[in-house]
């Protein structure tokens, strides 16, 4: 009876994740910290935090479970810095905003939600939504869905008739006048208002979109949309809230009022040059290129009644242009880290960056790095997570082969394990 008792201690202890420790044997391990692939070694995870990194596979103890990844590569969990969780790309997007509750926006991002932790991105940043994102996150957050880590902007912050006023394209009598309430801006004063609105909202982060864009239903792709100004006006009520803030930018003068004003991040960046590159390495600021959107969109741009016919000519000239954008600002010393604008190309094909980023000239291990440390330092969370380091979270993937190797065998991610709980194996 009394080893009946025990067993059924130990069970239940395990099912409710309380005093679980695994050992997890790595066939290969990635460094990022060092910039090494390390053979094996063993990964000594408690509850949900790495407790210790080993050289060799340590043998368990009672009460330790053995995860053999013997024949893989493992790394720390990925990180997308420019997602849109609630929605992906179709020719029925733009119709399905005037069709869809808010509901059904929610239960449909689930499987946007699932498929992205199933490529083995544990933590992404949200980039805009309706707020839906937010929702989105807490649900992930309690377990109520599987999904990755989400640090979203709720509403991204636009001007008037700009790349992100929601009301563009729509008839007349439905266009009304956004404000800051709404994320729409035209003065330095009314910043302050829609970032505290932003975080009212339960936002994480603050996104502008300082240029034109290509899928908004207007006919300017890259001319810039915020004065220096007003930039600054919103990275300085950012800070007020520790608000990591990113801008949305193709245009060059778009782009340089950005970094001027404080801006941590550009996104996408098309056509960024040599003034814009100097000045984002004095500031510190990073690049986050997306470059498999810019493929998507030349791509369905293509298709007739893929986009409405006033965002074709956009796609065609800025989506070819970005990896060769990101070769430039990657050989000139600009900070970069990793993000897709994945709901603009498709959710859980994430790791297509990672090809599409080798092609331009980055070493894998740097691209890994980019999606990991990189990430981490730009949201401010590299104490957290971004390697494989004790006392940080538990998140760690692993591929079948060593993408130092062959970048390809990332597209398949057979384990997966966020804050400590396995996900996929």
């Amino acid at each position: 009876m009394r080893c009946y008792i025990s067993f059924l201690l130990l069970f239940v202890g395990v099912i409710v994740g309380t005093a679980q420790v695994s050992l997890i044997h790595c066939g290969k391990l990635i460094d990022v910290e060092a910039g090494k692939v390390l053979e094996k070694m063993t990964i000594v995870v408690n509850a949900n935090i790495i407790e210790k990194v080993v050289s060799g596979y340590q043998t368990p103890t009672a009460g330790e479970q053995v995860i053999d990844l013997k024949t893989m590569t493992v790394m720390p969990g990925w990180m997308d810095m420019h997602v849109h969780i609630e929605h992906e790309s179709g020719p029925r997007r733009y119709e399905e905003t005037f069709r869809e509750n808010e509901s059904y926006v929610a239960l449909k991002a689930t499987q946007y939600c699932r498929r992205t932790l199933n490529a083995g991105f544990t933590t992404v940043r949200d980039l805009g939504g309706s707020g839906v994102n937010v929702s989105l996150r807490e649900a992930i957050k309690n377990g109520f869905i599987d999904g990755p880590r989400i640090y979203t902007c709720e509403k991204s912050i636009a001007t008037t008739g700009g790349h992100g006023d929601p009301t563009n394209g729509v008839r007349d009598n439905l266009k009304g006048d956004p404000g800051p309430k709404e994320g729409v801006i035209n003065s330095p004063e009314e910043a302050a208002k829609a970032v505290r609105q932003r975080y009212k909202n339960g936002a994480d982060c603050i996104k502008i979109t300082s240029t034109g864009g290509v899928l908004s239903v207007a006919s300017d792709g890259s001319g810039p949309q915020f004065t220096t100004d007003e930039v600054a006006a919103v990275v300085k009520a950012a800070n007020d809230y520790g608000f990591v803030t990113a801008a949305h930018a193709h245009g060059a003068e778009g782009m340089k009022r950005a970094v001027l004003g404080g801006i941590h991040s550009i996104e996408h960046g098309t056509f960024m040059d040599e003034e814009i590159m100097n000045l984002m390495k004095e500031k510190g600021t990073y690049y986050v290129p997306t470059i498999a959107a810019g493929k998507f969109v030349a791509e369905k741009a293509k298709i007739p009644g893929f986009y409405p016919a006033i965002i074709v000519p956009k796609a065609l000239k800025v989506g070819p242009q970005i990896q060769k954008t990101f070769e430039a600002a990657y050989k000139a010393g600009v900070k970069i880290a990793f993000g897709t604008d994945s709901g603009v190309s498709i959710h859980g094909e994430n790791a297509k960056e990672f090809i599409f980023m080798t092609e331009a000239g980055m070493p894998a291990m740097e691209a890994i790095r980019a999606a990991t440390k990189n990430a981490a330092s730009l949201l401010r969370i590299y104490d957290k997570v971004g390697s494989l380091t004790a006392g940080k979270w538990a998140d760690i993937i692993a591929t079948r082969e060593d993408p130092t190797q062959n970048i390809q065998t990332v597209l398949e991610v057979p384990f997966v394990m966020k804050d400590g709980k396995v996900f996929k194996q």
